[in-house]
């Protein structure tokens, strides 16, 4: 191997980038408003418009889609564009600034969702044969290679302002959010469920905000790191705003997507708990009690707890006489809820209450002592000893209510002893156990 030079200085050859496209003709928004409202148009002339890449099939979660927006920041239009080609993210990483002549592509809204996509014999919206892909869809040149900007999320102040039509196939960040309470609890679940070969599905995860607002996050079978365990904490959210028919379903990038490094909010804080005395003899029959407020936020003495779902126990009246009752009908989702009895164990020796129920469909109730517990603080992490068996709790009847009766008598045992609590809880859903629970004349002594 020979050379002409005759030192060792010499300089990079130039490299040009040329974009495949000209200038575009329009702008992305006036292209996405041609969209018919059922249908597709095909576009028969040379429509150039430019957009942002917002997706990533890096880690799985996004198959054969492309999602793009027409600025970095602040978006007025999302567009998704279907491809038969795996690995996107190679050629257009996030931030690509992408060229698209559509002319000979269909445009149309399929399930959901404006689809950019080629003419198929069977889907109105087809998927671009991977060897057709350049035709249509090219980078744009920044320097010496691909335009690649940082986009920045739009923000939100919560996940309600995110099931906006105007917003799908946009990225945006909302603040104060963590996953639901049935989705880490009592087992931390992960981004994915597994069926009995291994293999991934489909997974929604359900998250929550600081208002109350609800959302998915949806992840794909395919999600390369689908089997870590979901963040327990509270934090910000960054997701591509998508939608399957009337079902919002938003898609994160990767795990680095979720931030959830703060505290849990408790949508539904505890109530009551503010004077707990303990004590080793008393009888709660609740007739002191006013009728408003219903769930007892105004009864120190006690502590109220959803942990699942928002329902409290609340304060009820019949033929004259005040209990306290829960029940899972026409809810929908989990339910788990405690009511707190501050009990002396070492003065302390047996346990009564009267108990009653209606439209049997399952047993909701359960009884537990704790010593570990803080008022208003996690139940979750007490340790709870199960004393249901000692009582009789009524399997009937199926329709209409029984009659509060005494439930049984439970010895406390010797060895427990010091300050510690009764608890209460009542399991339902609003699809599986339904049952109403009604309790009265609580009983220590």
């Amino acid at each position: 191997m020979s050379s002409c030079v005759k030192n060792d200085e010499w300089e990079t050859p130039p490299f040009e980038c040329s974009n495949k496209f000209p200038e575009p003709t329009m702008s992305m928004a006036d292209f996405a408003a041609q969209v018919p409202s059922t249908g597709f148009k095909l576009i028969t002339t040379d429509q150039i418009f430019d957009g942002y890449i917002i997706s990533s099939d890096e880690q799985g979660n996004f198959y054969k889609t492309i999602s793009f927006q027409d600025k970095t920041v602040n978006p007025t239009v999302g567009l998704q564009i279907e491809v038969d080609k795996a690995s996107n993210f190679a050629d257009f990483p996030v931030g690509s600034h992408i060229r698209i002549n559509a002319k000979g592509l269909r445009l149309g809204i399929d399930r959901g969702t404006v689809k950019l996509g080629s003419v198929d014999p069977v889907f109105a919206i087809g998927r671009i044969p991977q060897s057709l892909v350049g035709r249509y869809v090219s980078g744009v040149c920044g320097g010496n290679g691909l335009d690649i900007q940082t986009i920045v999320p739009t923000q939100l102040a919560s996940l309600a302002d995110a099931k906006n039509p105007n917003l799908i196939n946009t990225l945006v960040t909302v603040p104060d959010v963590q996953f639901n309470l049935a989705e880490i609890y009592p087992t931390v679940k992960k981004f994915l469920d597994y069926d009995a070969g291994g293999q991934g599905l489909d997974t929604d995860r359900n998250i929550e905000d600081k208002l109350g607002n609800t959302a998915v996050i949806r992840n794909s079978g395919f999600f390369k790191t689908g089997g870590e365990l979901l963040p327990a904490g509270n934090g910000n959210v960054t997701f591509v705003v998508s939608r399957y028919n009337s079902t919002w379903q938003m898609l994160i990038r990767s795990l680095s997507d979720i931030k959830f490094t703060g505290t849990r909010v408790d949508a539904t804080p505890p109530k009551g708990g503010t004077a707990i005395t303990y004590t080793g003899s008393f009888l709660e029959n609740f007739e002191s009690y006013p009728a408003s407020p219903a769930n007892l936020e105004l009864y120190p003495k006690y502590v109220n707890d959803p942990i699942l779902g928002n329902r409290y126990w609340q304060l009820k009246t019949f033929n004259n006489n005040k209990y306290i009752q829960l029940g899972a009908n026409s809810g929908t989702g989990q339910y788990v809820t405690y009511f707190a009895v501050p009990v002396d164990f070492t003065a302390a020796n047996t346990l009564k209450f009267d108990v009653n129920v209606g439209f049997w469909n399952g047993n909701a109730l359960k009884v537990y002592y704790t010593t570990n517990y803080t008022p208003l603080g996690d139940v979750t992490q007490a340790t709870k000893t199960d004393i249901t068996s000692a009582f009789t709790i009524p399997q009937v009847p199926a329709s209409g209510y029984g009659t509060l009766a005494p439930a049984g008598t439970y010895i406390i045992p010797p060895t427990l002893t010091g300050n510690g609590f009764i608890l209460f809880e009542y399991t339902g859903s609003g699809s599986g156990v339904t049952t109403t629970v009604q309790l009265d004349n609580i009983q220590i002594q």
